[in-house]
């Protein structure tokens, strides 16, 4: 069968991630009872992700933003539907293939701190996957993960610190370092910079920006806050009950909202006046 949007003997359109028709359904059980309780997480969810592009996809808490980025990453197990990576249909690749194509496909988290093994210094943190996929010569995989590590602005002679000795922007840095010594192609970040303090914020931003145009990675963020993907992303896709309800480039998503769940989001974003108010306070 071959991928979603591409006809036989042609590529009119070749996208990185092609998501269709993804549901999931969580089964819970109550304690000390036989009752049995069924969450719809997604509901035939469509995404398309292009490559070297930023998408984001927002919406409130429990729309299945984090879910869908989980079956993607290949953390969870979608009932139904699709999912397209690179071409490959991830439904039906090859047990043995899975952990490499996990690789190529790097979740960070909002929590940095929780996804960090507290035990270990920021260099055993950075080098460990390239150790886990058994690339490299031990001095090979320290090189590169110093050289990681400084390119997404970590302290010289940090390499020895445990992760609770950085600051909340630090952590993140590292996280970052972490996924991208092992060359992913996509980079998803759920809420990763929800934490952040403005001035963090921006400097992770701005790190991003300069990866991605150095190295063409493709981004996708999850986040319930629109203004802020409003700035970064080339497209944002809106979640709401499970589905994808709208997918546009942002400027048009903006200026022409289809869904009215999106003009929803829209109305409840903050006045450009607010948004400057708030960024000088934090600065003063």
């Amino acid at each position: 069968m071959n991928p979603p949007g591409e006809r036989t003997g042609m590529r009119p359109f070749d996208p990185l991630v092609q998501i269709r028709d993804l549901s999931k359904q969580y089964v819970q059980r109550r304690h000390f009872t036989r009752v049995v309780h069924t969450v719809q997480a997604l509901k035939h969810a469509n995404l398309t992700i292009a490559r070297s592009s930023t998408v984001a996809l927002v919406g409130e808490s429990g729309s299945g933003k984090s879910t869908l980025a989980k079956c993607l990453a290949l953390l969870e197990t979608h009932d139904e539907g699709e999912i397209w990576f690179d071409g490959r249909n991830l439904h039906r690749i090859p047990a043995t293939e899975v952990l490499s194509v996990r690789h190529r496909i790097q979740l960070i988290f909002q929590e940095s701190a929780s996804a960090l093994n507290p035990r270990m210094s920021a260099l055993e943190i950075v080098t460990e996957p390239l150790l886990i996929q058994k690339r490299g010569s031990e001095a090979d995989r320290v090189d590169r993960a110093l050289e990681w590590m400084a390119r997404v602005g970590l302290p010289p002679g940090s390499e020895a610190k445990r992760p609770m000795e950085f600051s909340g922007g630090q952590r993140q840095r590292l996280a970052i370092a972490r996924a991208l010594i092992v060359e992913p192609r996509l980079l998803i970040f759920d809420e990763a910079l929800s934490g952040l303090d403005l001035t963090s914020q921006e400097i992770i931003v701005e790190l991003l920006t300069e990866l991605k145009a150095e190295h063409m990675f493709t981004y996708l963020h999850i986040s319930h806050d629109l203004q802020l993907m409003s700035e970064l992303a080339d497209e944002i896709a809106v979640m709401h009950e499970g589905c994808v309800v709208e997918q546009q480039p942002t400027a048009r998503l903006l200026a022409d909202p289809k869904d009215s769940y999106t003009r929803e989001l829209l109305l409840a974003m903050p006045s450009l006046e607010t948004i400057c108010a708030e960024r000088f306070a934090q600065h003063a």
